[in-house]
């Protein structure tokens, strides 16, 4: 097996390698954290996970969700997930790593986790994500839905759609931070096309996450009063112009119309739910490619750090597993959504960080806001600058699972 020092290659919001040891780290803190918060989990033997799909399932949100019901609920779990293998002395992708890790504490503590990384947008994987579950689970009763993917190409189209992050109707101009320079610089991002609009909304929307719960429903491999979640988000008014009111709010409403349909159809075939969880403003690649965001995000965590109520993406998929879908119905807003966001939406909040907006500048970046934890969140998603790891060793690149 080839080693290599890996040292932390990146250009602005794209990061092109990994650390492995680092991803390990970070993939065993959570399932420490799943474990021990799991045992005093109130969950009633009808929300208790047995058998999980996790679609986008090596990262993010949906890898901290098949992390709390892995081993919060000691749940058998199938994740699929699209990630690049080492090759030559290229890393693997950070999912990639992240797997491997899962997948080794999965088998010492005895854990069944399945695989399949692939293209969850294609017929094909959905197939043999349908054998495996009938072949080798019981039938689902938790579907998470948390692919975030730059295209689709469309199983009965075979037309590829390409995501844009842009404001619909007129140009948006405000402050973000350029990562690159650390400079916090104005950017002005021009109105989207029809054509874009459409292939944002193909990519994001929920057409996909209906298709896979409506395949199983059909082949009966969902179990009576199975839930299945996606996940989105809003944020504050600030962002509302490229984010909410723009292409990508535009697929999160279709994701919410979708969980409309699949909540009516689950209810009357399995007595079971769909729903949107809306979850807080967290370090994500695909977070940090949205222009304004991270600077809103960089502020958003020295005011709730100094609140103690910031959490991080494992911290949020422990409290939505444990305490909010722990009962039969969990609360839901007036457009049915699961609101997991809600400490980051307070009045007192949101009016720090409104007060913070005009102030921050290049030159009291680092003071004014809380940039140092947005910077290493993001270099930790790729396993750098996480505790207990010695950067000046070599690492063992060539990993499988």
């Amino acid at each position: 097996m080839p080693e290599q020092v890996v040292n932390m290659r990146a250009r602005g919001f794209i990061c092109i390698n990994a650390h492995p040891q680092g991803c390990a780290n970070n993939v065993a803190r959570q399932v420490d954290a799943a474990q021990r918060e799991g045992r005093h989990a109130k969950i009633t033997p009808e929300t208790r996970v047995k058998n999980a799909l996790i679609l986008g399932g090596s990262t993010g949100y949906g890898l901290a969700s098949r992390i709390a019901v892995a081993w919060g609920f000691q749940a058998r779990t199938l994740g699929v997930f699209f990630e690049r293998p080492p090759e030559d002395d290229r890393t693997a992708t950070a999912g990639w790593y992240n797997t491997v890790a899962l997948d080794r504490l999965a088998k010492r503590d005895k854990l069944f986790a399945a695989h399949i990384n692939g293209d969850a947008f294609s017929d094909e994987v959905k197939r043999e994500a349908v054998e495996l579950i009938r072949r080798e689970m019981a039938p689902i009763d938790l579907v998470v839905y948390s692919l975030a993917s730059p295209r689709r190409v469309h199983p009965r189209t075979g037309e590829t759609h390409n995501s844009v992050l842009k404001p619909i109707g007129a140009a948006y101009t405000n402050k973000t931070i350029d990562l690159s320079t650390r400079k916090v610089t104005e950017v002005t991002i021009a109105p989207a096309s029809e054509k874009e609009i459409e292939d944002t909304v193909a990519v994001m929307g929920g057409e996909d996450w209906e298709m896979w719960v409506r395949l199983l429903e059909a082949e009966g491999l969902l179990a009576p009063g199975a839930r299945t979640v996606a996940y989105s988000y809003i944020g504050p008014s600030l962002t509302w112009p490229v984010y909410r009111d723009g292409t990508i709010g535009r697929a999160k409403v279709d994701l919410e119309n979708a969980a409309a349909r699949l909540d009516a159809l689950l209810q009357k075939k399995i007595g079971g739910h769909a729903w949107v969880a809306v979850n807080k403003a967290v370090v994500t690649q695909a977070s940090a490619a949205i222009p304004v965001v991270p600077l809103y995000m960089s502020l958003l965590f020295r005011v709730m750090g100094e609140k103690k109520t910031d959490e991080d993406t494992a911290a949020q998929m422990r409290r939505l597993f444990f305490e909010i879908l722990a009962g039969k119905m969990p609360a839901l807003d007036e457009a049915r959504r699961i609101r997991v966001d809600d400490r980051e939406m307070r009045e007192d909040v949101q009016n720090e960080v409104a007060a913070l907006w005009p102030q921050v500048n290049t030159e009291n970046l680092s003071t004014i806001s809380g940039y140092a934890t947005f910077e290493r969140g993001f270099r930790n998603l790729f396993g750098f600058e996480v505790d207990g790891v010695d950067y000046s060793l070599p690492a063992e690149t060539d990993l499988r699972w």
